[in-house]
């Protein structure tokens, strides 16, 4: 019912940039929650960003003050601006929505097939 495209991973150098973009495509459906999650070799997958439909956001604390999470509901689609990267922050990172199914209002959880994001050294 939901599809979850991101992009904007790649690679860049300790102290760059990224922008992540997730967008949502479809039928039949509103977005509640979007968020971003990550998962480096060896490491479980956690949730590095999430906003709500109203803007409120949250973050995991090692990444509080360099990444800033975004949304544009008319487009569906969620942010990650990434500043002040270091090696650690290299993961897969994945685009999470909880999505609320019409007509049937059955609540869903969707997630991305995921982007790789490497810093170098």
């Amino acid at each position: 019912q939901v599809q979850l495209v991101e992009s904007g991973g790649g690679l860049v150098q300790a102290g760059g940039s990224l922008r992540l973009s997730c967008a949502a495509s479809g039928s039949g459906f509103s977005i509640n929650r979007m968020g971003w999650y990550r998962q480096a070799p060896g490491n479980q997958r956690e949730l590095v960003a999430m906003i709500t439909r109203e803007g409120i956001t949250s973050y995991t604390d090692s990444v509080k003050g360099r990444f800033t999470i975004s949304r544009d509901n008319a487009k569906n689609t969620v942010y990650l601006q990434m500043n002040s990267l270091n090696a650690e922050d290299t993961a897969v990172y994945y685009c999470n929505a909880n999505a609320l199914l019409r007509p049937e209002l059955r609540v869903s959880t969707y997630w991305g097939q995921g982007t790789q994001v490497t810093v170098s050294s």
